[in-house]
Protein backbone atom coordinates (compact mmCIF):
# COMPACT_ATOMS: atom_id res chain seq x y z
CA UNK A 1 0.00 0.00 0.00
CA UNK A 2 1.19 3.40 -0.40
CA UNK A 3 2.25 5.44 2.55
CA UNK A 4 2.34 9.15 2.95
CA UNK A 5 4.39 9.97 6.51
CA UNK A 6 3.33 13.05 7.88
CA UNK A 7 6.12 14.78 10.29
CA UNK A 8 4.10 17.15 12.42
CA UNK A 9 4.35 19.87 15.64
CA UNK A 10 1.49 21.16 17.15
CA UNK A 11 2.96 24.55 16.99
CA UNK A 12 3.63 24.53 13.35
CA UNK A 13 0.29 26.69 11.72
CA UNK A 14 1.26 25.05 8.20
CA UNK A 15 1.04 21.72 9.72
CA UNK A 16 -1.95 22.49 10.77
CA UNK A 17 -3.32 23.23 7.33
CA UNK A 18 -1.39 19.80 6.07
CA UNK A 19 -3.47 18.01 9.12
CA UNK A 20 -6.95 19.46 7.54
CA UNK A 21 -6.41 18.07 4.16
CA UNK A 22 -3.96 15.02 4.14
CA UNK A 23 -6.65 12.34 5.24
CA UNK A 24 -9.11 13.02 2.35
CA UNK A 25 -5.87 13.44 0.24
CA UNK A 26 -5.14 10.19 1.37
CA UNK A 27 -7.89 8.40 1.34
CA UNK A 28 -8.36 9.61 -2.57
CA UNK A 29 -5.21 8.14 -3.64
CA UNK A 30 -5.79 4.73 -1.88
CA UNK A 31 -2.90 5.23 0.67
CA UNK A 32 -2.23 5.07 4.42
CA UNK A 33 -1.50 8.30 6.06
CA UNK A 34 1.45 7.87 9.25
CA UNK A 35 1.68 10.34 11.43
CA UNK A 36 5.35 11.02 13.08
CA UNK A 37 4.87 13.26 15.66
CA UNK A 38 8.48 15.36 16.40
CA UNK A 39 10.13 18.24 17.94
CA UNK A 40 10.45 20.94 15.80
CA UNK A 41 12.38 23.02 18.32
CA UNK A 42 14.48 20.00 18.22
CA UNK A 43 15.06 20.16 14.37
CA UNK A 44 15.57 23.53 13.97
CA UNK A 45 18.71 23.08 16.78
CA UNK A 46 20.01 20.36 14.57
CA UNK A 47 19.75 22.21 11.35
CA UNK A 48 20.09 25.80 11.97
CA UNK A 49 16.80 26.42 10.82
CA UNK A 50 14.70 28.84 12.71
CA UNK A 51 10.86 29.76 12.31
CA UNK A 52 10.19 32.28 9.71
CA UNK A 53 8.11 34.68 12.75
CA UNK A 54 11.40 35.01 14.11
CA UNK A 55 12.50 37.33 11.00
CA UNK A 56 9.56 40.13 10.84
CA UNK A 57 9.23 40.31 7.16
CA UNK A 58 8.50 36.88 6.27
CA UNK A 59 6.36 36.17 9.67
CA UNK A 60 4.25 38.96 8.36
CA UNK A 61 3.80 37.18 4.88
CA UNK A 62 3.87 33.82 6.50
CA UNK A 63 0.50 35.25 8.19
CA UNK A 64 -1.08 36.44 5.42
CA UNK A 65 -0.01 33.15 3.58
CA UNK A 66 -2.09 30.78 5.71
CA UNK A 67 -5.06 32.83 5.53
CA UNK A 68 -4.98 32.33 1.66
CA UNK A 69 -4.83 28.68 2.20
CA UNK A 70 -7.30 28.17 5.05
CA UNK A 71 -9.62 29.94 2.68
CA UNK A 72 -8.76 27.97 -0.19
CA UNK A 73 -9.05 24.92 1.61
CA UNK A 74 -12.26 26.12 3.59
CA UNK A 75 -11.25 25.42 7.10
CA UNK A 76 -10.99 27.99 10.20
CA UNK A 77 -7.64 29.12 11.02
CA UNK A 78 -6.63 31.79 13.21
CA UNK A 79 -2.77 33.21 14.31
CA UNK A 80 -2.44 32.15 17.88
CA UNK A 81 -1.42 35.24 20.23
CA UNK A 82 0.22 33.52 22.57
CA UNK A 83 2.65 32.13 20.17
CA UNK A 84 5.46 30.72 19.82
CA UNK A 85 4.42 27.84 22.73
CA UNK A 86 6.69 24.88 23.81
CA UNK A 87 5.05 22.53 22.19
CA UNK A 88 7.48 19.44 24.38
CA UNK A 89 4.42 18.25 26.54
CA UNK A 90 1.89 18.38 23.75
CA UNK A 91 4.37 16.15 21.46
CA UNK A 92 5.21 13.65 24.37
CA UNK A 93 1.35 13.52 24.37
CA UNK A 94 0.96 12.81 20.98
CA UNK A 95 3.64 10.23 20.96
CA UNK A 96 2.22 8.50 24.22
CA UNK A 97 -1.20 8.32 22.92
CA UNK A 98 0.00 6.71 19.75
CA UNK A 99 2.57 4.47 21.33
CA UNK A 100 -0.26 3.23 23.84
CA UNK A 101 -3.65 4.32 22.90
CA UNK A 102 -3.81 4.64 19.51
CA UNK A 103 -7.62 5.21 19.32
CA UNK A 104 -7.67 8.35 21.12
CA UNK A 105 -4.69 9.70 18.79
CA UNK A 106 -7.19 11.67 16.61
CA UNK A 107 -9.50 13.12 19.10
CA UNK A 108 -6.28 14.25 20.65
CA UNK A 109 -5.13 15.89 17.42
CA UNK A 110 -8.06 17.28 16.60
CA UNK A 111 -8.07 18.64 20.09
CA UNK A 112 -4.64 20.42 20.47
CA UNK A 113 -5.17 22.18 16.68
CA UNK A 114 -8.33 23.69 17.75
CA UNK A 115 -7.78 25.11 20.84
CA UNK A 116 -4.14 26.18 18.94
CA UNK A 117 -5.02 27.54 15.56
CA UNK A 118 -8.38 28.18 15.76
CA UNK A 119 -9.77 29.15 19.17
CA UNK A 120 -6.18 30.80 20.12
CA UNK A 121 -6.16 29.26 23.51
CA UNK A 122 -2.84 29.33 25.53
CA UNK A 123 -1.21 26.24 25.40
CA UNK A 124 1.77 27.54 27.16
CA UNK A 125 -0.37 27.44 30.38
CA UNK A 126 -1.20 24.11 31.80
CA UNK A 127 -4.68 24.77 33.26
CA UNK A 128 -5.63 25.38 29.89
CA UNK A 129 -4.09 22.67 28.37
CA UNK A 130 -6.01 20.37 30.61
CA UNK A 131 -9.32 22.35 29.50
CA UNK A 132 -8.60 21.44 26.46
CA UNK A 133 -8.30 17.90 26.92
CA UNK A 134 -11.11 17.46 29.36
CA UNK A 135 -13.22 19.19 27.26
CA UNK A 136 -12.32 15.90 24.56
CA UNK A 137 -12.81 13.44 27.02
CA UNK A 138 -9.17 13.14 27.71
CA UNK A 139 -8.15 12.24 31.43
CA UNK A 140 -5.29 15.33 31.56
CA UNK A 141 -3.49 13.85 34.50
CA UNK A 142 -3.39 10.61 32.54
CA UNK A 143 -1.76 12.54 29.98
CA UNK A 144 0.45 14.46 31.52
CA UNK A 145 1.71 11.07 32.84
CA UNK A 146 2.28 9.28 29.94
CA UNK A 147 3.83 12.24 28.42
CA UNK A 148 6.39 11.58 31.21
CA UNK A 149 7.42 7.88 30.45
CA UNK A 150 10.74 7.24 29.42
CA UNK A 151 9.90 5.31 26.25
CA UNK A 152 7.70 7.80 25.30
CA UNK A 153 9.93 10.87 25.47
CA UNK A 154 13.00 8.72 23.52
CA UNK A 155 10.20 7.76 20.90
CA UNK A 156 9.79 11.42 20.19
CA UNK A 157 13.53 11.83 20.51
CA UNK A 158 14.40 9.01 18.05
CA UNK A 159 11.70 10.09 15.85
CA UNK A 160 13.29 13.69 15.92
CA UNK A 161 16.55 12.47 15.10
CA UNK A 162 15.32 10.14 11.97
CA UNK A 163 13.53 13.27 10.56
CA UNK A 164 16.84 15.04 10.55
CA UNK A 165 18.91 11.94 9.22
CA UNK A 166 16.55 12.04 6.56
CA UNK A 167 16.60 15.78 5.51
CA UNK A 168 13.96 17.16 7.66
CA UNK A 169 14.31 20.82 8.79
CA UNK A 170 10.59 22.08 9.69
CA UNK A 171 7.42 21.25 9.61
CA UNK A 172 5.40 19.91 7.82
CA UNK A 173 7.44 17.41 6.20
CA UNK A 174 6.01 14.75 3.94
CA UNK A 175 7.48 11.89 2.64
CA UNK A 176 6.09 9.86 -0.38
CA UNK A 177 8.84 6.91 -0.34
CA UNK A 178 12.32 8.39 -0.52
CA UNK A 179 10.92 11.39 -1.91
CA UNK A 180 10.31 14.79 0.67
CA UNK A 181 8.07 17.92 0.50
CA UNK A 182 8.05 20.28 2.70
CA UNK A 183 5.10 22.70 3.48
CA UNK A 184 1.66 22.76 3.26
CA UNK A 185 1.72 24.11 0.38
CA UNK A 186 3.31 21.04 -1.48
CA UNK A 187 0.51 18.73 -1.47
CA UNK A 188 -0.44 18.95 -4.79
CA UNK A 189 3.23 17.26 -5.35
CA UNK A 190 2.35 14.96 -2.74
CA UNK A 191 -1.02 13.75 -5.03
CA UNK A 192 0.85 13.15 -7.69
CA UNK A 193 3.91 11.11 -6.19
CA UNK A 194 0.73 9.00 -4.97
CA UNK A 195 -0.97 9.11 -8.28
CA UNK A 196 2.46 7.67 -9.87
CA UNK A 197 2.49 5.28 -7.45
CA UNK A 198 4.68 6.37 -4.75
Amino acid sequence: MKVVEFFFDFGSPAAYLAWTQLPALCTEAGAELVYRPLLLGGVFQATGNRSPAEVAAKGRYMHRDLRRYAARYGVPYRHNPHFPVNTLLLMRGATGLQMHQPERFADYGRAVYQAMWVDGRDMNDLAVVAEVLAAASLDPAALVALAGRQDVKDRLKAVTTEAVERGVFGAPTMFVGDEMFWGQDRLDFVREALQRGG
